[in-house]
């Protein structure tokens, strides 16, 4: 599946990118709000499950616009569990340790701080987890999701259309690395996803991407790891960062990570 071979459909906040596999479709919704969000729909036999939720006031309208009248058989709630006043009522499912993520750890710490950065344009109550899930298969609306957790809370592959969703990827973007073991962790994740030959990854902070792009991250923090290895502060490391990837979005996420290499 080519990441760009997608339909368009326009909200009345952001706009949806339609994937067709045929007996399934992946529709991408581009929430459009200030985080610049991504909330995926895969829908099998006229059922949607929905993987993440729109967190802001506007987005979370239009896409219950969108599914109004539309049969919803859950929804996985994983790296983002604020936004309970989108589909209430609908079953909601997540692992132990992404609702204590959510309800207690570091997620409800970013929670707090985009309530107290955007205020009510902002849903802050967290999502009531209906169905406690582990590692594994689960199935809903007849759609088989893997969960395998993570420290946070869980990423999904999802067999039927060959794809994983994790939290972030952004192949021109800076991403948050908390030190080199990390960095070492993240690549031997993405390698992993190059020896499974994933069609498409998706994450909750950037448009659908491919084997390609994991490549592409790959590089990128083994050249961060080089870089930090050469500098003896964060000012130098950032300096240096940002001159061997001039192009790339999110710099607050360089800034934590300069945090997090010289603490």
């Amino acid at each position: 599946m080519n990441k760009r071979n997608f339909t368009t459909i326009r909200l009345s906040q952001g706009e949806m990118h339609v994937y067709d596999f045929g007996n399934m479709k992946l529709y991408a919704y581009e929430t459009g709000d200030p985080l610049s969000d991504e909330v995926f729909l895969l829908e099998k036999d006229g059922r949607f499950v929905v993987l993440e939720s729109p967190c802001f006031v506007d987005s979370i309208a239009a896409l219950d616009g969108y599914l109004a009248g539309r049969e919803v058989a859950g929804m996985l709630a994983s790296y983002h569990a604020a936004g309970a006043s989108f589909l209430p009522g609908t079953p909601k499912y997540a692992t132990a340790n992404a609702v204590r993520y959510a309800k207690d750890g570091g997620g409800q710490a970013l929670i707090r701080q985009f309530a107290a950065a955007f205020g009510d344009a902002f849903d802050s109550n967290v999502h009531t987890v209906t169905h406690v899930i582990g590692e594994g298969e689960v199935e809903i609306g007849g759609i088989r999701f893997v969960i395998h957790p993570t420290a946070d809370a869980f990423d999904v592959e999802i067999p039927g259309i060959n794809a994983v969703y994790t939290h972030m990827l952004g192949h021109d973007c800076h991403s948050i690395v908390a030190g080199a073991g990390h960095a070492d962790g993240m690549i031997a994740q993405l390698k992993g996803y190059l020896r499974k030959g994933y069609s498409l990854i998706l994450t909750s902070h950037y448009t659908p991407e491919d084997l390609k792009d994991a490549q592409v991250k790959i590089d990128y923090l083994e050249q961060l790891k080089t870089i930090a290895a050469s500098c003896t502060d964060g000012a130098a490391f950032k300096q240096a960062v940002k001159k061997q990837y001039p192009a790339y979005s999110g710099e607050n996420y360089l800034d934590m990570t300069a945090g997090f290499f010289y603490a």
